[in-house]
């Protein structure tokens, strides 16, 4: 019944910077807000396997990947159910389709993928 929408993604030059946004809804979302919940924002590039990025907690507390800590930072806006995934120093690496993930649960560690609710992603492609 939850429902993620990603927005956002798009081609941009190295070293520039995009905002990614997830729109949750229903469900739980509806009923206790977005701080109710776990969320994640995921990666995964063709031929590769997908990869946890950053992760909130319903505390706040955040966890980033080695790769984009420093260059990356996930929020939230409560008020809108909005979760959002702010794009720095963006290197072509970063190409990937960015997928949004939502569970109930805590999940330990916090970046694997065994987040319960995923939305249909949003293209990130970064030039040399």
């Amino acid at each position: 019944q939850v429902q993620l929408v990603e927005s956002g993604g798009g081609s941009v030059q190295a070293g520039g910077s995009m905002r990614l946004s997830c729109t949750a809804s229903g469900g739980t979302i509806r009923m206790f807000g977005i701080s109710a919940v776990y969320m994640a924002w995921f990666r995964q590039a063709p031929g590769k396997e997908r990869e946890g990025v950053a992760s909130i907690d319903r505390d706040g507390t955040t966890t980033y990947a080695d790769s984009v800590k420093g260059r990356m930072t996930i929020s939230r806006n409560n008020a809108n159910n909005n979760l959002y995934l702010q794009l720095d120093s963006l290197k072509p690496e970063d190409t990937a389709m960015y997928f949004c993930a939502a569970d109930p649960t805590k999940r330990t560690p916090p970046l694997l993928p065994g987040y319960r609710v995923w939305g249909q992603g949003t293209q990130v492609t970064v030039s040399s």
